[in-house]
Formats: C-alpha cells, structure tokens, sequence
C-alpha cells in the first residue's frame, strides 16, 4: 500500500491531524524550525550579495534524521506547516534538509485543523511558493543585519547583553516618545457646570452639561469665570430650547484579528499578549473535547484580515436565526480599516465550528481555554448580527442667555449587543440615559448647580494593548511579532512594567538617544512601516529580496562606521532601591539578570552582596515562624516558599492563605478551577474545600 508522509510543526497537531486520516498516512513533527542562521556569527555572506549561510538548529538532529527516514519510506510528502511566511520557509528548509528531491513533494495548507480542511488540503496540493520564502528570507536577514551589527556597538558603548532589533527598537521609541510626552507636558485648567434639574411634571431628576451661548462653545478656564458666570446664573428660569431627537446605530465589530484579540483579552481577561498567544496556540492545534476526541477548535490565530469563508458564514446565519430571530441577522460586509496591504490568504479568527458553543464544551477546558475560546466564539457571532440601535434625544435647556445641554440614549433595538459587548477602556459609550417627556417652552426645575475644578491630563502610557494597536496602525510588525517584540523588550531591560503601564528604564531611554542620533532610519516608524510594505512586494513577485537588502545596508554601513567613532562610553544609572545593604550599608540597587531582576551593592567590587527580590505575602510559613514570599524558578514559573529557606523547606505551587482548614486544620491554598476560586485544604486525606471571596468570570 502506497504511504503518504505530513510533516507538521507541532507534536499536538499530530494528534489531532491523525484523527481524521487512515492508516495510509503518517503524520511527524518537525518541532518547529528545524535550521536557521547561526547564533555565534552573522551567517550573511556580504560579499556574496547576501547569501545566508544556515545551519540545522542544535538539538533536531535527532529528529531531522527520524524525518528524512520516513520520508525515504514514503511515496509522497505533504508540507504542511502553519500557513504564513514563516512556514512556508519552514516547508523550504525541511525540502532541503531532508533531500528530498525526486520525491513527489507538496506544499497543504489549512487555517483550521478540522477534518474538511485538512481532507480539503489534501486533494489541494501546491508547490512551494518562492516568493513567499524570499520574503521571510529578506525579513529573516534584515533582522540578523540590524541585530548582529548594531548590538556589539552597544556592548562596547552602554554595557554587555544588550541587543538591538528592527521592529523592537520602534517598540521601544514608541514608550520613551510616549514618556517625553508625559514629562513635557503641563496642565491647563478647566472647569465643568453641570446642572441637577427635575421635571415639575414627572418628578423625574435629570443633568444638563454647561455648553455656552446659542451656538458658541463656551470653555471656563478658572475659577473666577465660574464664578461671573455662576452669578449670571442667579434667579435663572430654566426652560427647555431646541428639542433634536434622532437615531445612532451601533455596527457588530469585526471578527478578531490577532492584534485586536491581544487588545481584547488584554482589557477583559487581564492576558498578556504571550499568554493570549499560548492559550489561543492550544485551541487552534487542538484540545481533547468529550465526545468528540482532538479536535481543532479555532482558525489560524496569525493573521490581520477579516475575511470570513462563506461556509462559515451560512453555518453562523443558521444558528443565528435559530436562536435569536432572522431580524438578528446582519448584512453588513465588513472591511478592513487599516490601508496597508492585508494578507488575505487567511481568515479572521474564529470558531472552527459555531455550533461548538463555549458553555457546552466548558468541561473540556481549562480555564484559559475556556475564557479565551468564549471571547473569540461570541466576537465572532456578534460580527455576524445586525447592529445596535438607540434613540437618541438631545435638549437645550435655556437659562439667562446661557446654554445647557442633556443628553439622553434609549436602546432600541440590541442587535449584536445581546450577545457581545466591546470594552472600550473604561468609557461606556453606549450607556442608557433615559431623559423625562420634555417639550419646547417648558420650564424645568433647578436642583442645584455642580462645578468642579480640573486640569489636563497627559497622555497615558501604553499598555501591552494599546502598544499593540499602536504597532498594528502604524504598520510594525506583523500579527506574529507583536508578542514576541512586548517579551523581548521586558526581557532586555528596556521597559519595565508598573501595574499594567509599559514604562520606558534609564537604559531603554540611553540607548533609543543612541538609535535616534546615529541610526535614524532603525527607529523611524515610517521608515520601518515601509520597510514592511516591502516584504509585501517581494511576496507579491513585485520586488526582488536581494536588492531590497542592498538599498537597506549601503547606507546603514555607513552609519555603522560613523557611530563607532562618534558615539562615547555611555552610563546607565541603575534603579535606587529603599533596601538597606547589611554588609556596608549603602542603598542597594536594582540589576537586570539573566533570570529577571536582583538586588545588588552599588559598593562593588568592594562589596558583593546580593539578594533577590522578595515579595511578601504576609502569610505565616505552616512548618516555622517564617513567612511565606513569592519565589521565581529559571524559568520564571511563580512558587510559593518560606523566606528561612534552606532552614525551612516549605514550598507550594498554590498560593497559601492565612485561615486553616475547619475540619483538619492543615493549611489552606488558593486554586482557580472551572467553577472559579476556591479555598481548598492541601490535606488529601480531608479534601475539604469551599468557594473562594473573589468572584471569577
């Protein structure tokens, strides 16, 4: 029997790929990137107009040569790695490095792991597509060019570890800009007037906002115009001037693209943009669902369009309708906002089935899972649904000349809004204020006069969601490396964050006045924003990689060049922290390790003393008299230990909490289960457990 051989990136897709096929295919994961650039030099052969020179990755040797004798044993290999750049040029590596020439090779696709898609794929074979691999190639070797010469500079000139990135130094501009801003700015002041009024008819209380004079704006700047104007107000009949009622629609939102669910899960689950990506990984590689086995259970997460398979699109109309009403059905199109180039190959994000819904395979998922896949799953049909509508009613309210104005919004009509609400940073737009029956020439009751001194506040700093949505309008980067450029800029020292604001170190500024003074085009927006549309141009056959590189490096090679005689030796202040050293008793400061943060004696060499960084809990150790604080690992997972370590050896992976167990008296922890939080005891032989004091979505 003739076999067939699918080379995937992932073991879980494996998994849930081997579902759907008999046995006359196998199905292998490559792990990944099986070769790459080499980590101690730069692998670009200059002189050879940019030649890369790659190496299989330490490690895969193993596995390359498990593929290459499968290969060798089957009729014909499918390539089927994930549906983007980057795996197209893993299904040119792997072609290559498993000599697979003469073999009937081809390249499958699927934006979802479900068995029509993959048995659809199948029957849909493909070659490579070149263009397609020159791009990542050119993105591939720019990145290497801007990293591997630029960060050598910045060891020789700040201080050793650094790194410098295309894409993660604009991030990285973006947040100092952004903090320049905050710094120069200067508050103006304002005041607001806003007045209590009643209806003398309906007894119903309602607030009109101060406005000005007929149709002129009027601002209060301070506290002595409130004033004039608060004694011009005395005596004032309050009657109600020009009545304007109207209609405002609300249109469903556009499905997820993977910035806007980073955005999403960040405002309403509190995810970082790498968790949203490992939990939406799993949901789209597969999740074992009761009933049904590994089973796909989202499209590809990787993409910036809002395309929609008309497939999809009849399933989504049907189980609309049936559950809500054909009026619920919407018959918007909807459009891309950005102007950039769209890669449209792949669809928006969604449920690879809308009749999988959330509530019904909860059981199947972890809590991650299960709120990630809920909130993509009601997006999704929310987008198909016919917008809100709301009356709305807008009243001047007429006092000594002055103009006040209410507002009122009555929803109408839900539409997509029964299902799905956006958050919109705090601001509820859509709230319903409901005015009283009010008509022209009516005078209304003053109750009383509010007024309040403000000032201007400066922009705030970003957060992981709106630095994303700032990367994605400004056309940096693309939907795979908005996470990793977030990681890596933490990672490096070069923004910390505070609370959730992305603030930019003393480093991070140093070396962005480095990067803005001598390599200007490396942190210029446009510049890196054009830079991307380029990429798009050599997919699209339109520009070849070669060249694209050589316009790029002639002139970085000079700057290159420049920099190194011009720029001096740079020093970094470290952060002052309030903790005391013990051994000489100077302030000890705050140094980035390879495993994150430490304290340090600023007194070295003379004194060596450090010490982590201790987050106390202020719960009491359960073996000692010791507290217990919150430990890292190297790999930075959160463990709970006893700060008397190694004297004591209590540790937990749960948190502790302060009250026993009423039934045993052990110690008690914190778990987070599908049902939400609860208090459970860590004595198996009790198991007593009960519901937790915080409320959990």
């Amino acid at each position: 029997m003739k076999t067939s051989l699918i080379i995937v990136e992932s073991p879980a897709k494996v998994k849930t790929i081997k579902k759907f096929l008999n046995s006359s295919y196998k199905v292998e994961a490559s792990m990944g990137h099986i070769r790459d650039l080499p980590k101690s030099q730069l692998g670009i052969d200059i002189e050879k107009d940019f030649e890369p020179k790659y190496i299989t990755i330490r490690g895969k040797g193993e596995i390359t040569e498990k593929l290459r004798k499968e290969a060798k044993i089957c009729d014909r290999v499918f390539l089927a790695t994930d549906p983007d750049r980057e795996g197209e040029a893993i299904s040119w590596h792997l072609s290559n490095i498993l000599n697979l020439e003469g073999k009937r090779v081809s390249r499958i696709e699927f934006n979802e792991i479900t068995k029509t898609a993959v048995t659809t794929a199948l029957k849909n074979p493909r070659e490579l597509n070149y263009n397609i691999i020159d791009a990542q190639q050119a993105r591939r070797v720019l990145d290497r060019l801007v990293g591997y010469k630029i960060s050598p500079l910045l060891w020789k000139k700040v201080k050793k570890g650094l790194s410098a990135g295309r894409v993660q130094s604009v991030a990285v501009r973006l947040i100092c800009d952004r903090e320049d801003e905050i710094r120069a700015f200067i508050p103006k002041e304002y005041w607001l007037l806003i007045a209590k009024l009643s209806d003398p008819d309906s007894k119903k209380n309602f607030t009109a906002k101060f406005f000005g004079k007929g149709n002129e704006k009027i601002e209060i700047p301070n506290e002595s115009e409130m004033s004039r104007i608060l004694e011009e107000l005395k005596d004032a009949i309050y009657t109600v001037g020009k009545i304007k009622k109207g209609e405002k629609k609300r249109n469903s939102p556009n499905p997820f693209i993977t910035s806007t669910l980073q955005q999403e899960a960040y405002r309403r689950l509190g995810f970082t943009t790498k968790r949203t990506m490992v939990v939406a990984q799993q949901l789209y590689e597969g999740v074992d669902v009761k009933g049904e086995g590994t089973v796909g259970l989202v499209t590809y997460i990787r993409t910036d369009s809002i395309r929609v398979s008309e497939e999809a699109k009849a399933d989504t109309a049907k189980y609309i309708v049936d559950r809500y009403g054909k009026n619920y059905l919407g018959n918007e199109t909807k459009q891309n906002k950005s102007g950039k180039k769209i890669q449209d190959a792949h669809e928006a994000i969604r449920p690879s089935s809308v009749f999988r819904e959330p509530e019904i395979i909860k059981d199947s998922l972890d809590r991650d899972q299960y709120r990630l896949y809920k909130l993509i799953w009601e997006r999704f049909v929310a987008s198909q649904m016919k917008a809100a509508v709301f009356d709305t009613v807008t009243a001047d309210i007429e006092a000594n000349g002055y103009i006040f104005k209410a507002h009122g919004s009555v929803m109408r009509f839900a539409g997509f809004m029964s299902l799905y609400k956006e958050e919109s940073d705090g601001k509820d737009e859509d709230e319903e204020i409901s005015l009283p029956d009010l008509t022209e020439g009516k005078n209304v009751k003053l109750k009383k006069l509010d007024y309040n001194q403000h000032f201007t506040e400066p922009p705030l700093r970003y957060t992981e969601a709106t630095i994303v949505k700032a990367l994605e309008e400004k056309g940096i980067g693309r939907p795979s490396t908005y996470a990793p450029i977030i990681s890596t800029v933490l990672a490096r020292g070069y923004v910390t964050r505070d609370k959730k604001f992305l603030i930019p170190t003393d480093l991070g500024d140093k070396v962005t006045s480095i990067l803005k003074e001598f390599f200007t085009d490396i942190v210029d927006v446009e510049f890196t924003a054009n830079m991307e549309n380029k990429l798009d141009e050599i997919e699209e056959g339109e520009k070849e990689w070669v060249q694209v590189i050589r316009e790029f490096y002639q002139p970085f090679e000079k700057t290159l060049h420049s920099a190194e005689e011009k720029v001096g030796k740079i020093k970094v202040q470290d952060e002052v922290s309030d903790v005391i050293c013990e051994l000489c008793g100077r302030n000890m400061v705050y140094k980035q390790g390879r495993y994150g943060k430490f304290l340090a004696c600023p007194g070295f060499p003379d004194c060596r003393n450090t010490k982590a960084i201790v987050e106390n809990t202020g719960i009491s150790c359960p073996k000692c008299s010791g507290e217990i604080i919150v430990r890292k690992t190297k790999k930075g997972r959160k463990f709970f230990g006893c700060s008397r370590y190694p004297e004591c050896s209590f540790v937990s992976w749960d948190e502790p909490i302060a009250e026993r167990c009423p039934e045993c008296g052990s110690f008690m922890v914190k778990k987070f289960t599908k049902k939400g939080l609860e208090h459970k005891c860590t004595n198996e032989a009790c198991g007593f457990k009960k519901a937790g004091d915080k409320k959990v979505e």
